[in-house]
């Protein structure tokens, strides 16, 4: 059986409707570009063909992956989170104590990471350091670098 996929419900949307287009539209493009790439014969020196068949089968990676997602999902209700430690779906506003500079993070599950928008997952080294901490803890996390980062948390939202 497949772990389970922490999805908020936005993310849930997204990625059902990333499925829908893949199965419904892409996967059709795809097979015409092979039917296409067929037609011009020998296929041992075809590279549309070969190219179409490589798209093929990252496109029926992707949609497997998506597929076991769909099936294992929890969602994460950040209203049945109390607020008062940090746990999934919710933000944390935090004082990097070792750059001395404040930073928010929403804590989501790996499949809707984003660092680049603050979106870290609780599987990461700072979202599983920070996860059940109160407000006003300091906490000592140390990160792929070898270094040891502090944060104090400053405040805790939905």
């Amino acid at each position: 059986m497949s772990e389970t996929v922490f999805l908020t419900q936005k993310g849930l949307e997204e990625k059902q409707k990333e499925y829908d287009e893949l199965v419904g539209v892409r996967r059709k493009e795809v097979a015409d570009r092979i039917k296409e790439a067929t037609a011009y014969g020998d296929l041992s020196e075809n590279s549309e063909y070969d190219a179409a068949k490589n798209e093929q089968a990252e496109l029926e990676e992707r949609i497997s992956v998506l597929e076991d997602m769909l099936n294992n999902y929890e969602i994460i209700d950040s209203n049945a989170a109390k607020g008062d430690v940090v746990d999934l779906g919710l933000n944390v506003h935090l004082k990097n104590i070792t750059k001395k500079k404040e930073e928010t993070y929403r804590i989501v599950g790996s499949a809707e990471a984003d660092p680049f928008n603050n979106l870290i997952s609780n599987e990461s080294p700072i979202g599983k350091g920070l996860l059940k901490h109160k407000v006003g803890e300091t906490v000592s996390i140390d990160i792929p670098s070898g270094k040891t980062v502090k944060y104090k948390i400053l405040k805790i939202s939905k």
